[in-house]
């Protein structure tokens, strides 16, 4: 007897938040899923699944979290599971959110970049059920030859129709010839993998139907591919980025992502509620709902999402500790995690932020002063010629705008 959930238990979970923009395209995939899932209860083999992630910076975000919830999904049912990581994708970089090629970066740079990310995906996939792999240690060795195989499976035409890549077009902007190599890599990372699900954001749906032809001309059985919707940064506007500045890293400390959570515009709530966190359909509902009401005010919404947000990541205590924090820093008291800086002496007030890594420069300090963004104590500082002097035995909270704070120990 299969050890695997009835095939409309699985179906239930792994089709939540599943969306491709089309009617007919979520009912194909629908339909196939539900085909593997059948077949997969049969034979007793778990279905083989994967997401890929290009390092194209060290810190995972909310973002990248969406996909890797559906793969814990998956692993939970007992299916086999990889985190591939995009180290050879990585170096071309992905055209499919821009509209301008990417800078390209070395295969060391990837491999750097890299290092951080199995650790960090910790946090959401089991790692005694996870398998981590690289992409370049197939595409690296693949020939001249391979390549044109790979790419006469496509049409230029076929490319040209992506909207970023035909805005260029029409805009007479350059769209570079290795730009479309990318989804001919990413397609083959399905084949060498030899998928049964390839999972993605709903920009990726062109690279992964790409992996579906690549595998038909291989003479293998098209893998089934799931999108979900892009995260909106904490701008509420462009998707979540760290290149836009706009994100929340899973590996940030709990305070900041309580505190980022918490000034993200409104209208990306329902967004956040419903991709990120952990949270029934049902309740979701019903906290929108009560919103709408009166019910609910907006900001104690908040202050449960963001509560949610960090204790996946960080746990309980960390998120109650959030909390509290968040209630010091409102009141001008330093967080929890605050650092510690020894005074040992006196200290201009302009050295001593620069001194205690809460500027940038000297320049950013006495600008921020001049704004009345620094306070001591809680006390507004305006004197830029301010001397600070120990407070032997007295621990001093020196802020810097609203989120950056120093405990000055003498």
């Amino acid at each position: 007897m299969s050890s695997f959930p009835p095939v409309d238990e699985q179906m239930q979970i792994l089709m939540r938040g599943v969306d491709f923009g089309d009617a007919q395209t979520y009912k194909n995939m629908e339909a196939e899923l539900r085909q593997r899932l059948e077949d997969s209860r049969d034979s007793g083999k778990p279905l083989k699944v994967y997401c890929g992630y290009d390092p194209s910076s060290p810190d995972l975000h909310l973002g990248h979290t969406i996909t890797m919830r559906k793969l814990r999904q998956f692993q939970d049912l007992g299916h086999d599971v990889t985190f591939l990581i995009g180290t050879f994708t990585g170096i071309i970089g992905d055209p499919s959110d821009k509209d301008s090629a990417r800078k390209q970066q070395t295969l060391e740079d990837a491999m750097s970049k890299a290092e951080t990310y199995a650790q960090q995906a910790w946090r959401m996939l089991d790692p005694q059920k996870t398998r981590v792999r690289y992409n370049h240690e197939w595409l690296a060795g693949l020939t001249f030859a391979d390549i044109i195989r790979l790419a006469s499976s496509f049409t230029v035409q076929q490319f040209l129709a992506r909207e970023n890549f035909s805005l260029r077009y029409n805009a007479g902007d350059a769209i570079w010839l290795h730009e479309f190599f990318y989804a001919l890599m990413q397609g083959y990372d399905a084949v060498a993998q030899e998928t049964d699900v390839q999972i993605g954001g709903t920009d990726q749906l062109f690279n992964l139907m790409a992996g579906r032809k690549l595998m038909e001309s291989f003479g293998m059985r098209p893998q089934v591919v799931l999108t979900s919707p892009i995260l909106v940064g904490t701008d509420g506007e462009a998707r979540m980025s760290k290149s836009t500045g706009n994100y929340i890293g899973i590996d940030e400390p709990p305070g900041v992502i309580f505190t980022k959570v918490l000034n993200v515009p409104d209208k990306a709530m329902r967004s956040y509620a419903e991709l990120v966190t952990r949270w029934p359909q049902s309740k979701i509902n019903q906290l929108f709902q009560d919103i709408e009401t009166g019910k609910l005010g907006m900001r104690e919404l908040k202050h449960e999402l963001a509560w949610e947000i960090v204790s996946i990541f960080h746990g309980d205590e960390a998120a109650d500790r959030a909390v509290q924090d968040a209630a010091d820093m409102h009141q001008g008291q330093a967080p929890s995690d605050a650092p510690v800086f020894n005074l040992t002496g006196p200290a201009n007030i302009i050295d001593l932020l620069y001194r205690a890594e809460v500027v940038k420069s000297k320049s950013d300090a006495r600008r921020l002063i001049q704004q009345g963004g620094v306070r001591l104590d809680g006390v507004q500082i305006e004197d830029i010629d301010l001397v600070v002097e120990p407070q032997p035995g007295k621990e001093q909270v020196l802020q810097a705008g609203k989120r950056r704070f120093v405990r000055l120990a003498s």
